[in-house]
């Protein structure tokens, strides 16, 4: 087998003035009487190859169609008019995969990318947003290991989650109906009698009928659970997460950043640590920008994303109010109005990325929520097993990857953000 090169590697210029092989797919083509100018791109880079008009396969390098994959044999050298300042003089030429009338052109509306996504994810601006993303999914686990958290995973079959309204059923062998989890939470909190630190990364499902451009059917969650956490230690450690993510996307993806049109400049302002303001100073500032939000409404998107334009890094909102609050978030001592809860939201896009909270360890107060939101209590003795038998103090928090990709991206709609995207609409390819 010949030793195949990056391209990347030769557009660095370790291999000017040399023959290489490189191997890949014609990106874009086009020819004349005496050239065939074509680019070819692998997952590192593209690069223009030229095939002279006395080559024997000259005929078969005019009708290669966008997407044909090949093997490239050629000699490099520089030149300031090629995209990245390097060609290849192609001298052998081996057809791999014919393509021929590839389907996506200039052209083409957003929902036809969708509907032929299995062939979109081979375009530059995916191929880019997929490697970022990469290095996002790879940062949690880093952060994680460095903060001596434990890697865990949870069921996807329940019977009990956050919100028993918003979720998919499923018929489990005609004998029950169960859910597709939209949390690990409460597997999470079991956990850390065991493991004190946990986290978990996998898909969530929720059956929202949302057609905004920050929502999935299936989304990749990010969740963590800490015994011994209060609320500030927990505000703490969703700042440094957030934080170390934006860090290592600069340190590996600046080019990919500059590619996609983002000024990556943005991300180097993500580093705790972040404002903090609390519910009631929220609705106070939306009062001061002409909008009035009656104090015990949770906040919609709008007035997420008129607090964030206030803010040039992510805002951490605290203490809501606890009646719109999920029935494990506990009050809070000096304000029993108020749960000890917390939402970070993003700036730029103007949305929540965490969501987070202490965790009640009053049963008689979870019960009496869960029957106020209309939900039987006796589907959560499980869990309540967890305070009967040595509970502790403890908090978590969800973080919604995709967002963050989006976020950091810069692509305009969540559908971008992920390679093969589930929402109300589409569940293919």
């Amino acid at each position: 087998m010949e030793e195949f090169i990056k391209i990347s590697d030769i557009l660095d210029g370790k291999y000017d003035e040399k023959n290489v092989w490189v191997r890949g797919w014609v990106y874009r083509h086009r020819s004349s009487k005496e050239n065939i100018f074509f680019i070819l791109r692998d997952s590192s880079e593209r690069i223009q190859c030229v095939v002279k008009k006395n080559k024997d396969f000259f005929n078969i390098a005019d009708k290669m169609g966008i997407e044909t994959s090949l093997y490239v044999y050629g000699f490099v050298r520089k030149d300031n008019r090629a995209p990245g300042g390097r060609e290849i003089e192609v001298e052998k030429l081996q057809i791999i995969g014919q393509s021929q009338n590839f389907p996506i052109s200039k052209d083409i509306s957003e929902e036809f990318l969708l509907d032929v996504r299995h062939l979109w994810v081979r375009s530059w601006k995916m191929i880019n947003v997929l490697k970022i993303r990469s290095t996002i999914f790879n940062a949690i686990h880093e952060f994680f290991k460095k903060e001596g958290y434990y890697y865990v995973q949870a069921p996807f079959f329940v019977k009990t989650s956050e919100s028993g309204l918003e979720m998919f059923e499923v018929d489990y062998f005609g004998k029950e109906k169960l859910r597709l989890s939209q949390t690990a939470q409460f597997y999470l909190e079991a956990l850390i009698y065991g493991l004190e630190k946990v986290y978990t990364l996998g898909p969530s499902f929720r059956a929202e009928k949302s057609k905004t451009a920050r929502h999935l059917t299936e989304y990749w969650h990010c969740e963590a659970e800490a015994a011994w956490m209060d609320l500030d230690g927990l505000a703490k450690l969703c700042e440094n997460l957030v934080s170390y993510l934006a860090q290592s996307v600069l340190e590996n993806n600046k080019k990919e950043l500059k590619e996609l049109g983002r000024d990556y400049k943005i991300l180097e302002n993500i580093v705790p640590p972040f404002p903090r303001i609390t519910y009631t100073e929220a609705l106070e500032i939306l009062k001061r920008d002409g909008i009035e939000v009656k104090f015990g409404k949770d906040l919609r998107s709008i007035e997420e994303k008129q607090i964030t334009a206030h803010f040039n890094k992510p805002v951490i909102v605290t203490h809501y109010p606890k009646k719109v609050m999920a029935f494990y978030k506990p009050r809070d001592q000096k304000n029993p109005e108020l749960a000890r809860c917390l939402d970070i939201l993003a700036p730029e896009v103007g949305f929540e990325i965490i969501g987070g909270s202490e965790r009640d360890l009053n049963i008689d107060e979870m019960k009496k929520a869960l029957i106020e939101q209309k939900d039987d209590p006796r589907n959560y003795e499980w869990y309540f097993d967890l305070r009967r038998y040595g509970s502790v103090p403890h908090a978590g928090f969800g973080l919604g990857v995709d967002r963050v990709v989006m976020w950091f991206t810069g692509v305009p709609t969540i559908k971008d953000a992920i390679a093969f995207p589930r929402t109300i609409e589409r569940t293919e390819p």
